[in-house]
């Protein structure tokens, strides 16, 4: 893995929110899902982790955006946990798996990714967590790769122009979106692996 990807370990991530500024507006979920690599190089959806979140004090919530997501926030049965606890504990599996696959740090993988990482990003400062293994700008954005890739830039699309298929009565939950960008993300690298082989074979030596 840290071979394909200069050192970087994808992660999938989705986050759901209580609208569109992630300076301003609720972190409501977030799911991370984990990749695995097999022996020929390909890659494939492994672990989820997702969590319910607290909305941080003062954050905005927007009706449309709840409407969008169908999360009460306030439900007294909602798991939910405050966000400092949901990310470090997400952060904690993602820096296990890191080191597991000797990368230097992980780069995040979302559909239109820097949504996801600008509010990934603001509850980290929120929370004061020093230990984020996360590159803080750089992403690998699956709309721009399925646009590439399969001419289409909405999720649901994407996913089925992949061959795969989409359940709309599961979608915007983090889990499930996080789960089919993963999927989708898999679909067009394992495409280009035997791309990939011959450019790193026709690659002059580094530098010692």
């Amino acid at each position: 893995m840290a071979n394909r990807f200069r050192g970087f370990l994808p992660v999938v991530i989705d986050v759901e929110t209580g609208g569109f500024n992630c300076k301003t507006d609720a972190l409501l979920e977030v799911a991370a899902v984990l990749l695995e690599m097999d022996d020929e190089g390909l890659i494939s959806r492994g672990e989820t982790i997702r969590y319910h979140v607290k909305p941080f004090d003062g954050a905005n919530l927007e009706p449309a955006s709840l409407a969008v997501n169908g999360i009460d926030p306030h439900h007294p049965l909602r798991p939910a946990i405050d966000e400092r606890d949901a990310l470090q504990r997400v952060f904690r599996e993602v820096r296990r798996t890191v080191r597991e696959n000797r990368c230097s740090r992980a780069v995040l993988v979302g559909h239109n990714a820097h949504f996801d990482l600008g509010f990934m990003n603001e509850a980290v400062a929120r929370s004061a967590i020093k230990r984020n293994p996360f590159h803080p700008f750089s992403c690998f954005d699956t709309a721009t790769a399925c646009g590439i890739a399969f001419g289409q830039t909405v999720l649901a699309r994407a996913v089925v122009a992949a061959g795969l298929e989409w359940d709309e009565t599961q979608a915007h939950s983090a889990s499930y979106d996080a789960e089919m960008t993963a999927d989708v993300f898999c679909e067009v690298v394992n495409r280009y692996r035997d791309t990939f082989e011959i450019s790193r074979r026709n690659a002059p030596p580094q530098n010692p």
